[in-house]
């Protein structure tokens, strides 16, 4: 797929991020925005062709496993690379770290066809990142979209995130999927104390997400080009003190 049309599909999810959410619902102090929100991204030719050689691998897995539903390149990019970038931009605004600084992980659950950690790694490419899915063949894809980009410290599992340790790692994300009530618990256990779980889901999940206890949630994001989906980032407290 043509880098220009790919950049300009992707204008409305790199574009400066707004602050008007008040009517959206909220549990915790609003964040400090990061001045790299206030204006808009530009991709560089090297993460675009990561993204037009990504698309042309998945059409082509596609037609032999069933590794999404959306077939339109155009909607590949909008639905699956939008989303993942619009939530890389909130997680990790710099995109890059500092000398002496703590290298980031993330770790990704029912990665699927890799959104939204791969495009997540092409945007902050500094990130460890783990890759966590249990059927063989996707990951055999996510090991092959791994090595054609030449992604380095990307570590796929073919495995369950149940059968995975606790506070695995400081960000967790994963998109809505058909058991959300059963993998919101699973997904808050492997976020270390501190750190981050992020969610791409419909506002309708909200609720559900809510009832996590063990979880303060921040400002609920509506993602661009969508009536329903929302980037929901929520923070796992440290242990209280005894004392």
């Amino acid at each position: 797929m043509e880098r220009n049309l790919i950049a300009e599909l992707l204008k409305p999810f790199l574009a400066p991020i707004s602050h008007n959410t008040d009517k959206l619902f909220c549990n915790h102090p609003r964040q400090t925005v990061s001045p790299d929100h206030e204006v808009p991204i530009t991709l560089s030719i090297e993460q675009l062709t990561s993204i037009s050689t990504y698309i042309d691998l998945l059409i082509r897995w596609n037609a032999r496993i069933n590794l999404t539903a959306i077939r339109d390149p155009e909607q590949i990019v909008t639905r699956h690379f939008g989303e993942s970038l619009f939530a890389a931009r909130h997680l990790f605004p710099s995109a890059s770290v500092t000398e002496g600084s703590t290298v980031p992980d993330l770790l990704d659950i029912g990665s699927g066809p890799g959104f939204p950690a791969l495009p997540i790694k092409i945007w902050a490419p500094q990130i460890r990142l783990t890759l966590v899915e249990s059927n063989q063949k996707k990951t055999t894809f996510l090991r092959e979209v791994s090595r054609a980009l030449t992604l380095t410290n990307v570590n796929v599992l073919n495995s369950r995130a149940e059968d995975l340790p606790a506070a695995a790692a400081g960000t967790v994300t994963f998109r809505a999927v058909e058991r959300f009530h059963s993998v919101l618990p699973v997904a808050i256990r492997l976020v270390r104390p501190g750190g981050r779980l992020a969610l791409l889901i419909g506002d309708s999940q909200l609720e559900s997400a809510k009832t996590a206890a063990a979880i303060n949630w921040n400002r609920p994001i509506p993602i661009p080009q969508s009536a329903s989906r929302i980037l929901l980032i929520g923070n796992v407290p440290y242990p209280a003190s005894k004392e």
